[in-house]
């Protein structure tokens, strides 16, 4: 459409100024400019040649400007110079960035002055003053959201003077979903691009709503060192992609990506995106652009579940339950028992019911009676106030481990021995370096590992497609529940001693409960489908149990686990392990494991191994 009408503009006879005429070395030079590369999101081709990540015929006003970023300039440039009286549809209107960026490089002072109505409204609308980087933190239930998420806040000039965060717009990047996709249709597509990617604008109240109170979510705000003009900039550049799609990748071609490529338009001789030519976790992006030396300031808003299980905290058992006793029926306030509680326990207990009033009512939707029961709640807390919320920080998630791991080890199966490689493309598991994630969270993408052993005998060990694990605790007020699952193919014991290369698909679901503040106790039953050469069935189920402690120590994670599969077929299968990292550094561990299966099939057969894990991306 756009290519139609600046056409149509400009074969009106007599009315257009001509372009200037511009020697072909300097357009040329212009064409493969770094920042005309970045506005059109164009990308080296695996042929050679240029892309664009931009997916969208619209975007481009030259018919083969997909590839071509001089022909796109040409024709940009002619379109530049279309009679003024289209308005809105002049390319000056619907390309402010590139606009700007062409003027300024050649010295264009003759370009037609149409009426840009509609951006001009839209642009002081949004009054971009400065720009705050927001990661809200892994969301495990959400599987676009289980590596975290990035977005831009932009912020007007009174930002810190009238404190108008919330009045603030968030720039978001996201898939675009029609209709009601299962999770299993959802990662799918989302992994092979099935889904549009489109920029959105919306109030930031919004989504503060959103991650902090809907998913629970822990949010980092970045204050970034942007100049007014380089946010103007960006949000310039805004403009020109409203509507525009882009295929959406979870891994790399993502919320963080986009965003990346938009820091390099606020800021020319950034050099983000190609730091993530195979994936872009959200945190390693973030790590990024603070390596790039655009933060200035960080600020943690705390979720509303970490709020309420801080004012819990120092509640004791009885406490609490008079907590949930008061989120239920507020009018236990008055009651004689309720009364002879002391002063200043009242004012902790009333408060954690009205903040466990108001999270039950962030995820079950609030009601009139649910607003009633807050109400005289926070009427009690008024009379009576608390003393106020501190809630302690955790870890900068940026300076946490890297994202992708490369594994080194040496270990015996009973009497061979074996040398051991290994990759993960991402990211965490539950004895990882522990700084910057939670106790108890295992996300685990494309890991692969090869076993060498003694005679150059290699096979493939296990390559594992994805292995999700969450260990939330349960408390008195909280009753999460945790759950796991995995899929791929391992290695498991097998007829005459040998071991079979299988195929599965598992998963699991029950409690976790904190013994400790550093150690968790799980129990969860399993399911378990198997395809297996040993068995008959093509696929074979069974069902089973994982139990097990977690404990972070002096020294790093260790964890013990029992695990057993009693499968349809009779065949039953059964694993303890004890595996214990040192964490030398940020970016190295050192694991120690131990492992003892059984089998129907075979004779126990016991594992030890020492494997060096180095966290790189």
């Amino acid at each position: 459409m756009k290519r139609t009408l600046f056409t149509l503009a400009l074969s009106i006879g007599g009315l257009a100024q001509a372009a200037p005429t511009v020697p072909q070395e300097r357009l040329q030079a212009l064409a493969f400019d770094p920042y005309w590369i970045a506005l059109n999101h164009y990308e080296t081709g695996k042929l050679g040649g240029w892309r664009s990540y931009v997916d969208d015929p619209r975007f481009f006003l030259a018919p083969d400007g997909e590839n071509h970023p001089d022909a796109e300039l040409a024709a940009t440039l002619k379109a530049l110079y279309a009679p003024a009286g289209s308005g809105d549809q002049h390319a000056q209107c619907a390309y402010p960035a590139r606009t700007r960026w062409l003027r300024e490089q050649l010295q264009l002072t003759d370009l037609p002055t149409p009426d840009c109505a509609e951006f001009t409204a839209w642009f002081k609308d949004i009054a971009p003053h400065s720009a705050v980087l927001i990661f809200p933190a892994a969301y495990l239930n959400s599987p676009s959201s289980m590596f975290g998420h990035t977005l831009l806040r932009i912020d007007q000039a009174d930002i810190d003077s009238d404190n108008t965060a919330l009045l603030s717009y968030a720039l978001n990047f996201g898939a675009f979903i029609e209709g009601m996709d299962n999770s299993i249709l959802y990662a799918w597509k989302g992994l092979m691009g099935g889904y549009p990617g489109l920029f959105a604008l919306v109030p930031y109240r919004e989504k503060l709503a959103e991650y902090r109170s809907l998913e629970n979510r822990d949010l980092w705000e970045y204050r970034l060192n942007l100049t007014p003009e380089e946010s103007a900039r960006m949000v310039e550049h805004v403009w020109e992609l409203k509507q525009i799609r882009f295929d959406y990748f979870f891994f790399d071609e993502n919320c963080s990506f986009r965003l990346l490529e938009l820091l390099e338009i606020a800021r020319p001789g950034l050099e983000l995106t190609e730091q993530f030519p195979i994936t872009a976790i959200p945190t390693d992006t973030v790590r990024a652009v603070k390596d790039a030396g655009l933060v200035k300031g960080i600020e943690y808003r705390p979720s509303r579940e970490r709020e309420l299980l801080a004012r819990a905290q120092p509640l004791s058992n009885d406490e609490q339950q008079w907590a949930l006793r008061l989120a239920d029926a507020p009018e236990h306030l008055q009651s004689a028992e309720f009364q002879q509680v002391p002063k200043d326990r009242q004012a902790l207990i009333q408060d954690a019911a009205f903040r466990l009033q108001r999270y039950r009512s962030a995820a079950g939707g609030r009601d009139s009676a649910s607003a009633q029961r807050s109400f005289a709640l926070l009427k009690s807390i008024n009379r009576n106030p608390p003393p106020p919320l501190a809630v302690e920080r955790p870890g900068l998630p940026e300076q946490g481990h890297e994202s992708r791991t490369w594994q080194l080890g040496a270990g015996s199966r009973d009497d061979r021995a074996f040398a051991e490689y290994g990759l993960r493309m991402a990211y965490h598991d539950l004895n990882d370096n522990l700084y910057g994630f939670p106790l108890g969270a295992q996300i685990e993408t494309l890991q692969l590992k090869l076993r060498q052993y003694e005679g150059n005998h290699w096979q493939l060990q296990n390559l594992d497609l994805a292995n999700i694990r969450s260990l939330t605790p349960r408390n008195e007020l909280l009753q999460p529940w945790s759950w796991q699952v995995a899929s791929g193919l391992e290695r498991v014991l097998g007829k005459d001693g040998d071991e079979r290369l299988v195929t599965h698909l598992n998963g699991g679901v029950g409690g976790t409960w904190a013994l400790s503040d550093d150690m968790l106790g799980f129990a969860l039953g399993t399911v378990r489908v198997e395809h297996n050469s040993d068995f008959a069935g093509f696929f074979t189920p069974a069902a089973g149990f994982n139990t097990g402690l977690l404990w972070h120590n002096a020294v790093g994670n260790l964890s013990a686990e029992a695990s057993a599969d009693y499968f349809t077929n009779g065949e039953v299968r059964r694993s303890l392990s004890l595996n214990q990292q040192w964490e030398i550094s940020r970016n190295l561990g050192l694991r120690l494991s131990a492992k003892r299966d059984f089998s129907q099939l075979a004779s126990p057969q016991n594992e030890v191994s020492l494997e060096l894990k180095w966290y790189h991306y």
